[in-house]
């Protein structure tokens, strides 16, 4: 790559060149971001998973851009107008607006005004007007008229007027594809006000109310909330609000004349006045129509990429929430009219028993479901009940408080999000080809509590409820991150090889859907894997393959107790030398935090493995295999509160927070409609509302207002 590119991404992320460097050399290698930020902290410098994705999208955006390069290059070659300075002028650019910018000349374009009036042989006059080569336009412009012997078999122009008009055409175009020109308009743009004002297919339409705070809206473009504009440019998608920048054309016009007299010179008189007709013609029609899109655009790509930072964080604390752990689970999906779905668990996961119980109205079958319930906690040996979010949970869980659970065993409320997706998915068809969408629901909600990670990857993360505008915002770039969250969680926790789904598998560094699929069929035919080496044996699974995932798998039990660890297979020889040097075998000095205590990791410091490495190796021998996430806390919700109407200002409630917005953080006080913590309410302006409060955390709240017509809850947190 480019030593420019690589000095433009230190700067972006805020790093050194050398990083940048070694870091392009990796993926270029074929080397994986968990692999490069876990294993190879020598050559990053310590870059943690997030920043060596961030230069993997940047390498790959400068990749696309020297092709862009060759393209462009090509096409003005072609055109015979390549010069020594322009071909410099593009290989050094950065910029993909840049670039555009000197590309716009020579790019193909439909037929504009300015291509007729060169097609009628008026190109020379307006060259003549551009160079300030004539003191008389309106004499300069006879030569044009049809009939002129200088127009050179091209057909001119009905009149004077007409030519100086089609001079104008053509002028206006050169200034409208001046790199010099759009790029001070921007500036000027970029702290312009956004205004947003209703249609007429607004008026009186409900759907429409949702987004009148906007009807009359005006905000300097540059200060304004990325949820906001997001909501307007929806709005303005859906026919509601027209939208534009309140352009100060007289201000752009001078500044468009002055950059036309610094390039040319200052036309006096008559072309003076042509000029600036041209000018003020170029502003109105092909420049402010253009630069006002671009400049959205570009305020747009800013909040697409804030908002997609909101959904990777709230997708990361979804994934690495406290699990349960291996427990045999009751997964109930709440009901009225249609009952409570209800599916029984082993401690993997897999269905002993389904049912559908009836104890709220209309059928209030009460009784023969509390009987039930327990038989079904007794015979299952039931360790953990999981309740479903959505409608009936709060009943449902103050029928499961009747019921006399096991010792030890506690009730969970479970989001359900995403779960009605999984039931009816191809995967879920996989798993359970002989049972209905309800039955894999409710196994959904039991897996969910057991193992969050291991359940939720298998559900596409727009369907989990945790986003803000994912649907408007640029979907490559949302891909890519949430791709790279859901690998980056995945990895930092580790798999177990012998228990884990393929679905899982896949997010393992270096492996993906096809190896995931080889390795499970493998482990069906031969039995569980004994040793990470086994993983050669799989088919298609190569040496670099194994390199990239086998310190991301976890075999517990395994003859070497390593593989049980995130300590690498090229690292075992370090850890043996530091037991011989101690005295005692590997298995002894593995999870022996006082035998680990007497290492001096420098003393292990060669070749390829660095001081970082050997400090990592020496954490994970502490504690081998540790699983990074917390544990689960049990969580009850207010007892009075069942209905919007109970709550009153001033009240001090418990919630779990269901989702984080750049404005604010929604809670569960455990009715059917969220409050919202504002982030005015969350600390000084300016607070991040992500770095207050964690997806899925307990908090207090306290109600400051309730508008039942709106159904609209504002809390504060405690």
């Amino acid at each position: 790559m480019k030593e420019l590119y690589i000095k433009q991404i230190a700067e972006t992320v805020g790093a050194k060149p050398w990083q940048i460097e070694n870091c392009v050399d990796m993926f270029a290698d074929g080397d994986t971001i968990p692999f490069i930020s876990r294993y190879r902290k020598e050559k990053t410098g310590g870059m943690d998973d997030a920043t060596v994705a961030e230069v993997k999208h940047w390498a790959d955006v400068f990749d696309q851009m020297e092709k862009r390069k060759e393209t462009i290059l090509a096409t003005i070659g072609e055109a015979g107008a390549l010069t020594d300075e322009l071909k410099l002028r593009i290989e050094e650019c950065t910029s993909a607006t840049e670039l555009e910018d000197i590309y716009l000349p020579w790019r193909p374009k439909r037929r504009t005004r300015a291509t007729v009036a060169r097609e009628l042989g008026l190109e020379p006059l307006a060259d003549l007007m551009w160079n300030l080569r004539t003191r008389d336009p309106q004499q300069s412009a006879r030569d044009f008229v049809k009939g002129s012997p200088s127009l050179k078999g091209k057909p001119g122009a009905d009149d004077v007027a007409a030519a100086l008009a089609g001079a104008r055409d053509i002028i206006a175009e050169r200034l409208s594809e001046s790199s010099d020109v759009r790029s001070n308009l921007r500036s000027i743009f970029r702290i312009r006000r956004l205004e947003a004002k209703a249609t007429k297919a607004a008026q009186g339409n409900p759907e429409a109310a949702k987004y009148r705070s906007y009807f009359d809206f005006k905000m300097p473009l540059d200060r304004m909330p990325s949820h906001n504009l997001l909501a307007i440019l929806r709005a303005q998608n859906e026919g509601f609000l027209s939208v534009g920048l309140d352009a100060d054309a007289e201000r752009c016009g001078n500044k468009i004349y002055y950059d036309f007299c610094q390039a040319n010179g200052y036309p006096g008189g008559a072309l003076a006045e042509q000029i600036k007709e041209a000018v003020a013609d170029s502003f109105k029609r092909l420049l402010e129509p253009s630069i006002s899109g671009e400049v959205i655009r570009e305020a747009k790509e800013r909040a697409d990429v804030e908002s997609i930072k909101v959904f990777g964080e709230n997708l990361r604390q979804l994934l690495l929430q406290a699990p349960v752990g291996e427990k045999r689970t009751m997964a109930i999906d709440p009901g009225f009219r249609n009952g409570c779905k209800i599916a029984c668990l082993d401690e993997q996961g897999g269905l002993l028993y389904h049912t559908i119980i009836f104890p709220h109205p209309p059928q209030n079958e009460k009784v023969k479901a509390l009987m039930a319930v327990q038989a079904m906690l007794e015979k299952y040996k039931i360790q953990a009940v999981a309740i479903g979010n959505g409608t009936a949970s709060r009943e449902t869980e103050e029928f499961m408080r009747k019921v006399q659970l096991p010792a030890g065993c506690k009730l969970w409320t479970v989001s359900e999000d995403g779960a009605s997706i999984y039931s009816a998915s191809e995967i879920a068809r996989e798993e359970f080809p002989d049972e209905d969408v309800t039955v894999r629901g409710a196994v959904s909600i039991g897996r969910r509590l057991m193992d969050p990670l291991s359940e939720l990857v298998k559900i596409d993360p727009k369907n989990l409820g945790i986003g803000q505008y994912q649907h408007d915002v640029d979907q490559t770039l949302l891909k890519e991150k949430l791709d790279n969250t859901v690998e980056s969680c995945v990895n930092s926790v580790g798999v177990n090889l012998n228990t884990a789904s393929p679905y899982l598998l896949s997010y393992v560094a270096g492996i993906g859907p096809v190896l995931a699929r080889n390795i499970v069929e493998w482990r069906a035919r031969n039995g569980a894997f004994e040793s990470r080496k086994q993983l050669l044996k799989v088919p298609r699974l190569g040496p670099k393959a194994f390199e990239q995932c086998a310190g991301f798998l976890r075999i517990p039990g395994a003859d070497n107790p390593l593989d049980a660890s995130a300590v690498h297979p090229e690292s075992y020889h370090v850890v043996d030398a530091m037991a011989r040097s101690l005295g005692v075998s590997t298995r002894e000095l593995v999870g022996n935090a006082e035998l680990c205590s007497r290492i001096n990791a420098e003393d292990f410091v060669s070749g390829d493995v660095g001081l970082p490495t050997v400090k990592d190796i020496l954490k994970e021998l502490v504690k081998p295999g540790l699983d990074p996430r917390e544990q689960a806390s049990e969580f009850a919700f207010a007892d009075d509160i069942h209905e919007l109407e109970d709550l009153k200002t001033g009240m001090e409630l418990p919630g779990i927070v269901t989702n984080i917005t750049a404005f604010g953080a929604f809670v569960d006080v455990g009715l059917h409609d969220n409050g919202l913590v504002h982030v005015s309410q969350m600390g000084p302006r300016g607070t991040d509302p992500s770095r207050v409060v964690k997806l899925h955390q307990h908090v207090r709240v306290r109600v400051l207002g309730v508008d039942l017509d709106r159904r609209r809850i504002s809390l504060g947190l405690i």
